[in-house]
Protein backbone atom coordinates (compact mmCIF):
# COMPACT_ATOMS: atom_id res chain seq x y z
CA UNK A 1 0.00 0.00 0.00
CA UNK A 2 1.45 3.33 -0.99
CA UNK A 3 -0.41 5.54 1.46
CA UNK A 4 -0.60 9.32 1.40
CA UNK A 5 1.60 9.82 4.44
CA UNK A 6 -1.23 11.76 6.05
CA UNK A 7 -2.62 10.50 9.34
CA UNK A 8 -5.72 11.91 11.02
CA UNK A 9 -6.05 13.29 14.52
CA UNK A 10 -5.93 10.48 17.03
CA UNK A 11 -3.35 8.47 15.09
CA UNK A 12 -0.96 6.87 17.61
CA UNK A 13 2.40 8.67 17.54
CA UNK A 14 4.38 5.42 17.84
CA UNK A 15 2.89 4.08 14.60
CA UNK A 16 4.45 5.22 11.35
CA UNK A 17 2.17 6.56 8.65
CA UNK A 18 0.72 3.97 6.27
CA UNK A 19 3.08 3.43 3.39
CA UNK A 20 6.20 4.32 5.38
CA UNK A 21 8.87 1.67 5.72
CA UNK A 22 7.91 -0.97 8.31
CA UNK A 23 4.72 0.84 9.21
CA UNK A 24 2.88 -2.44 9.72
CA UNK A 25 5.53 -3.56 12.22
CA UNK A 26 4.97 -0.40 14.25
CA UNK A 27 1.21 -0.89 13.94
CA UNK A 28 1.48 -4.46 15.21
CA UNK A 29 3.64 -3.41 18.15
CA UNK A 30 1.10 -0.74 19.11
CA UNK A 31 -1.83 -3.13 18.75
CA UNK A 32 -0.15 -5.80 20.86
CA UNK A 33 0.42 -3.20 23.57
CA UNK A 34 -3.34 -2.53 23.58
CA UNK A 35 -4.14 -6.20 24.17
CA UNK A 36 -3.67 -8.59 27.07
CA UNK A 37 -0.08 -9.92 27.17
CA UNK A 38 -1.12 -13.48 26.32
CA UNK A 39 -2.25 -12.33 22.86
CA UNK A 40 1.46 -12.35 21.96
CA UNK A 41 1.36 -16.15 22.24
CA UNK A 42 -0.88 -16.60 19.20
CA UNK A 43 1.07 -16.82 15.94
CA UNK A 44 -1.97 -15.81 13.88
CA UNK A 45 -2.04 -12.44 15.66
CA UNK A 46 1.67 -11.84 15.12
CA UNK A 47 1.53 -12.84 11.45
CA UNK A 48 -1.64 -11.05 10.40
CA UNK A 49 -1.90 -7.42 11.57
CA UNK A 50 -5.46 -7.03 10.33
CA UNK A 51 -6.54 -9.98 12.51
CA UNK A 52 -4.62 -8.51 15.44
CA UNK A 53 -6.38 -5.19 14.88
CA UNK A 54 -9.80 -6.83 15.19
CA UNK A 55 -8.71 -8.54 18.42
CA UNK A 56 -7.40 -5.20 19.72
CA UNK A 57 -10.66 -3.42 18.93
CA UNK A 58 -12.66 -6.02 20.85
CA UNK A 59 -10.20 -6.03 23.75
CA UNK A 60 -10.32 -2.25 24.16
CA UNK A 61 -14.12 -2.27 23.86
CA UNK A 62 -14.31 -4.90 26.63
CA UNK A 63 -12.07 -2.80 28.85
CA UNK A 64 -14.30 0.22 28.26
CA UNK A 65 -17.37 -1.81 29.30
CA UNK A 66 -15.54 -2.86 32.46
CA UNK A 67 -14.84 0.79 33.26
CA UNK A 68 -18.52 1.65 32.80
CA UNK A 69 -19.48 -1.16 35.17
CA UNK A 70 -16.84 -0.09 37.68
CA UNK A 71 -18.12 3.47 37.63
CA UNK A 72 -21.73 2.38 38.00
CA UNK A 73 -21.04 0.29 41.08
CA UNK A 74 -18.17 2.19 42.72
CA UNK A 75 -20.20 3.92 45.42
CA UNK A 76 -22.39 0.96 46.33
CA UNK A 77 -19.67 -1.66 46.01
CA UNK A 78 -16.86 0.19 47.78
CA UNK A 79 -18.69 2.64 50.06
CA UNK A 80 -19.07 0.15 52.91
CA UNK A 81 -15.38 -0.75 52.95
CA UNK A 82 -13.40 2.45 52.44
CA UNK A 83 -13.86 6.13 53.33
CA UNK A 84 -15.81 8.37 50.94
CA UNK A 85 -12.62 10.13 49.84
CA UNK A 86 -11.20 6.79 48.71
CA UNK A 87 -14.38 6.03 46.78
CA UNK A 88 -14.07 9.42 45.07
CA UNK A 89 -10.45 8.67 44.21
CA UNK A 90 -11.51 5.33 42.75
CA UNK A 91 -14.18 7.05 40.67
CA UNK A 92 -11.59 9.53 39.44
CA UNK A 93 -9.31 6.63 38.47
CA UNK A 94 -12.17 4.93 36.59
CA UNK A 95 -12.95 8.18 34.77
CA UNK A 96 -9.33 8.72 33.78
CA UNK A 97 -9.08 5.14 32.56
CA UNK A 98 -12.28 5.62 30.58
CA UNK A 99 -10.87 8.71 28.88
CA UNK A 100 -7.64 6.86 28.08
CA UNK A 101 -9.60 3.95 26.61
CA UNK A 102 -11.66 6.33 24.48
CA UNK A 103 -8.46 7.72 22.96
CA UNK A 104 -7.02 4.23 22.59
CA UNK A 105 -10.21 3.00 20.89
CA UNK A 106 -9.95 5.84 18.36
CA UNK A 107 -6.29 5.06 17.67
CA UNK A 108 -6.92 1.32 17.31
CA UNK A 109 -9.83 2.03 14.95
CA UNK A 110 -7.67 4.26 12.76
CA UNK A 111 -4.89 1.69 12.59
CA UNK A 112 -7.37 -1.05 11.75
CA UNK A 113 -8.86 1.06 8.95
CA UNK A 114 -5.40 1.72 7.53
CA UNK A 115 -4.51 -1.98 7.70
CA UNK A 116 -7.68 -2.68 5.73
CA UNK A 117 -6.49 -0.30 3.01
CA UNK A 118 -8.20 2.98 3.82
CA UNK A 119 -6.16 5.95 2.65
CA UNK A 120 -6.62 9.01 4.84
CA UNK A 121 -6.79 12.42 3.24
CA UNK A 122 -6.85 15.81 4.93
CA UNK A 123 -10.21 17.58 5.03
CA UNK A 124 -10.72 21.28 4.88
Amino acid sequence: MAGSGYVPAGWPPMVRAPGAADWELTASAFLLDCCPPEFRLYPVLRRHPVVLARFAVRSVEAQAKAVEAGLAEARTDLGRFVPLEVVEQAIDAWQRQGALLLRTRRAVDLVERALRGEDFVPTM
